[in-house]
């Protein structure tokens, strides 16, 4: 007896592009509506599959490009997180990867469900040669401003890697120019083409996500675990009702309310 469409789907589900030429050679006179639409699906998965895996290959094959240019070969890649927000600190991630293996689903954070971005984190930080991220409270933002903060946090990026026993040859940071170390190279969008600077988006917005989740247990009225800082219209409601919390930027909330509740 032939196998059923379902058990054709089942193989087809699953089937490496190997396995699927040779499912197209024998279900070839196959005329089942059924298999031919499951045969369709697994093409485009195989095509969807290769394309993902050319992107992540492009953005550790790119970034090894720039090292190579200035003659090096180890790459911290750099990023923040939450210079938005009108609460919570500023994360910046550090992250140098090796060139093997990829790490599937590697990319700009904003573009990875937050499901997705958690297990990713979880990878980097086990495969990385070294990781961290340094925050910056929200009264040093006010005090210092944006800049001088962001300058201030990737130099201790750097100096928390190479602590770790890791000898950095480039520094890539996304974005323009900020003249931190000599070692800079500046990749406009670089959190979608660099692998490094990608895992440090992801690793910095985990973790700081996380943070603002603990936050909000100590301050619930601002709704911090569903709006991680940012100006939602609920959390600008609740700061006109409520007030500033010690973990509000008071100089981002000028228009909203001057006094402090806390």
């Amino acid at each position: 007896m032939g196998q059923t469409v379902f058990e054709i789907k089942q193989m087809l589900a699953t089937a490496d592009a190997d396995q699927l030429a040779a499912l197209e050679r024998s279900l070839m006179a196959d005329t089942r509506k059924g298999v031919k639409s499951a045969l369709a699906a697994a093409r485009k998965r195989i095509q969807a599959e290769a394309a993902e895996g050319q992107r992540l290959q492009g953005m550790y094959d790119y970034q090894r490009a720039l090292a190579k240019e200035r003659g090096g070969s180890v790459v911290l890649g750099l990023d923040e997180v939450g210079r938005g927000p009108l609460a919570g600190p500023l994360a910046i991630g550090g992250v140098v990867l090796p060139d093997q293996p990829l790490i599937p689903g590697l990319n700009d954070s904003k573009k990875v469900a937050p499901k997705d971005r958690e297990l990713i984190a979880a990878q980097v930080k086990e495969q990385a040669l070294a990781w961290t991220v340094q925050y910056v409270e929200p009264d040093q933002i006010d005090a210092r401003g944006m800049t001088a903060c962001l300058v201030a946090a990737f130099r201790r990026a750097i100096e928390a890697v190479e602590a770790q026993g890791v000898k950095v040859d480039v520094v890539l940071l996304d974005g323009n120019p900020l003249h931190l170390d000599p070692r800079e190279v500046n990749v406009v969008k670089g959190d979608g083409s660099c692998a490094s600077i990608a895992a440090a988006s992801i690793v910095a917005k985990v973790e700081r996500d996380a943070l603002m989740c603990r936050l909000s247990q100590e301050y619930p009225q601002y709704g911090f675990d569903g709006n991680k800082g940012y100006g939602s219209a609920a959390h600008m409601e609740a700061i006109r009702t409520f007030g500033l919390s010690p973990v509000h930027r008071r100089s981002f909330c000028t228009s909203l309310v001057q006094p402090t509740l806390f």
